[in-house]
């Protein structure tokens, strides 16, 4: 297939062609397809933080291991970045609403593995079944973006996309907490069943959700080779769409100096620092609501500002980077667990607006045909940023006299690094002329 140019090509809109956006309440109520897909994932999502805290705060039990911990994430992040670009191609290639529920039904029975590992010489076994589930979990993330779009109006976009990105972040600060919860008080072992029972009921509401589009590579030819050049093909586009490129790395650059990093110190801080509740499960629960909190108030509060302006985002990209970098100075005082909290509620703060504002503009400039692929692309290397994060971190942590205070310190400097470099980028290259123009799909 031909690789798409389109976003340089078409003619931009001004203000007057823009559609009338559509509130949070407007679209939750009007557009029933939209709302099987968010039910699904609030659904979805309330089980994947009980089955993250619980594995992570089992493998520190059975190993006592910051790097065993690290290499928890590694899996969890070298996983999907190994399937991606099978990922991406699939999410062009085939029915988007099929694909994503036969992977929630997959995940389901897998999930239920994680109930065998009992043991310190089980712990393969939990490595294993997190590659499975996240390798799955690759298929099912760009389908779900790709699918957005296909499913709402253009006025509608931006908070559908604002929507989903909060209700990641709400459910992450519910998830996290009612997690730890079950995990402090009740074990480690009811939050892998709750997790698969999650996936089983997310399924049935995407088969709720009236969806015919004709995948947008459907008719192209399905052999192995053709395949690969399909993924390929994908990757020229990114090349030759430079500013498309730029808004793909954020993530990478964000989970490489701050996500894959700080979910290791993380749960080093609730064993050792700061311990509440079994192995440290409630204060590691209490830490990633406090994140959910901020990555879901960040993007909602910013967006009354920016709107879907484009130039106004891009502006808010710029200041999300020195708002998480703040964030980490502040954790690093490790003063006390409240402190901590306030840091981490900045970091969330400046992640979820990177999250939204650039996920947005995605949405915005990418056209249908090559919409899956970039989207498998960009998920595989925020992926293997956070895979390579958490292992650095889990290094330092058990190789290093740097100390916890002392790697956050070095994440807050790194991060404000692409920052720099976006800022630069947009003010040379790329600054729209006139705020409120939207290129037209």
């Amino acid at each position: 297939m031909p690789v798409i140019d389109r976003p340089e090509r078409t003619p931009r809109l001004h203000r007057t062609s823009q559609p009338r956006t559509v509130g949070y309440v407007e679209l939750a109520r009007e557009n029933h397809n939209f709302r099987y897909l968010w039910f699904g994932q609030i659904i979805s999502l309330l089980g994947d933080w009980f089955n993250l805290i619980a594995s992570a705060s089992l493998i520190g039990l059975l190993t006592e291991s910051g790097l065993a911990v690290g290499g928890l994430f590694v899996v969890r992040m070298l996983a999907p970045f190994i399937v991606s670009p099978l990922a991406g191609v699939a999410a062009d290639r085939m029915n988007r609403k099929r694909l994503l529920i036969a992977a929630d039904l997959m995940r389901a029975v897998v999930v239920l593995g994680f109930l065998l590992v009992r043991t310190p010489g089980q712990v393969w076994l939990l490595y294993a079944l997190t590659a499975l589930q996240l390798g799955l979990s690759g298929f099912f993330f760009p389908a779900r973006n790709a699918i957005l779009p296909d499913l709402v109006t253009r006025g509608e976009l931006g908070a559908a996309n604002a929507l989903t990105s909060a209700t990641w972040s709400v459910m992450l600060a519910f998830g996290a907490a009612l997690g730890g919860i079950v995990a402090g008080q009740w074990g480690l072992y009811p939050s892998f069943i709750i997790d698969a029972a999650t996936f089983l009921l997310s399924a049935a509401l995407l088969s709720r959700i009236a969806y015919d589009r004709p995948p947008a590579l459907g008719e192209a030819d399905a052999r192995p080779a053709a395949v690969i050049g399909q993924y390929v093909d994908g990757l020229r586009y990114l090349w030759r769409q430079p500013d498309i490129l730029a808004l793909t790395l954020h993530k990478a650059a964000m989970m490489l100096f701050v996500g894959g990093s700080f979910q290791v110190i993380q749960v080093r801080l609730a064993e050792e620092v700061f311990v509440i509740g079994e192995g440290g499960g409630t204060s590691l629960g209490i830490m990633y609501a406090v994140i959910g909190i901020g990555t879901g108030l960040g993007p909602i509060a910013a967006r009354w500002i920016t709107g879907d302006r484009q130039r106004a985002q891009r502006i808010a990209i710029a200041v999300s980077y020195a708002v998480t970098a703040a964030g980490l100075v502040i954790v690093a005082t490790l003063a006390s667990f409240g402190v901590v909290l306030v840091g981490t509620l900045l970091r969330g703060l400046g992640v979820g607006m990177m999250w939204v504002f650039s996920t947005h503009l995605l949405l915005e400039l990418l056209p249908d045909e090559v919409r899956g692929r970039v989207f498998g692309t960009e998920f595989a290397m925020h992926t293997l940023m956070s895979a390579i994060g958490a292992l650095v971190a889990g290094w330092a942590l058990d190789g290093t006299r740097l100390g916890i205070g002392g790697i956050v310190l070095i994440s807050g400097g790194l991060i404000l690094l692409p920052g720099a470099l976006w800022v630069v980028w947009n003010v040379i290259r790329h600054w729209p002329a006139q705020a409120g123009e939207l290129p037209a799909k």
